[in-house]
């Protein structure tokens, strides 16, 4: 519990750091009394049958309130930082997508200057091959991507120990 907690915490600080507008999508109702504040968040629920039904929501969600460019990233990236975020806005100026790709074939960062639901079409979610067949369905848009550097994600505490990270 106290990885989960500090993956929340560290996700919240990044966040903050990066100039957007920042939905936060709970997975079943939302907490008006948490750390989240909703002078920087908006608060949300996420919608769908699967991770990426509520992956495709969030973006409908966010292209639908007026955004040009959306990003969307996890809780369990410890190495993210608020620059890789920042790059990924910048280059969504000249990609139509930015892939943040994880270690586990997997990825923390999905970036998109348009609203694109097909890329969450048909993939095994939690498997070694979501990267691989998000890229292989950008491609099918016939769209340009760019790739951030490939980061570890937490998915055990064995994760968290071999990076060596501290609570």
């Amino acid at each position: 519990m106290q990885i989960y907690l500090e993956l929340v915490r560290h996700t919240r600080e990044l966040a903050l750091e990066v100039e957007a507008n920042r939905l936060l999508f709970y997975s079943d109702f939302v907490d008006e009394t948490d750390n989240w504040s909703p002078t920087y968040f908006q608060k949300k629920t996420q919608q769908g049958a699967d991770l990426g039904e509520r992956m495709q929501q969030a973006f409908e969600v966010a292209f639908a309130n007026g955004a040009t460019k959306a990003v969307i990233i996890g809780s369990d990236c410890a190495s993210l930082t608020a620059g890789f975020v920042e790059t990924a806005f910048q280059k969504l100026e000249a990609f139509p997508f930015v892939v943040g790709p994880a270690t586990d074939g997997g990825y923390y960062l999905l970036g998109m200057n348009f609203y694109a639901p097909s890329v969450f079409s048909n993939i095994e979610w939690s498997t070694e091959q979501v990267f691989s067949t998000t890229i292989k369905r950008i491609q099918a848009l016939q769209k340009k991507y760019f790739l951030l550097p490939e980061l570890p994600d937490i998915d055990y505490e064995e994760d968290w120990n071999r990076y060596g990270w501290a609570i």
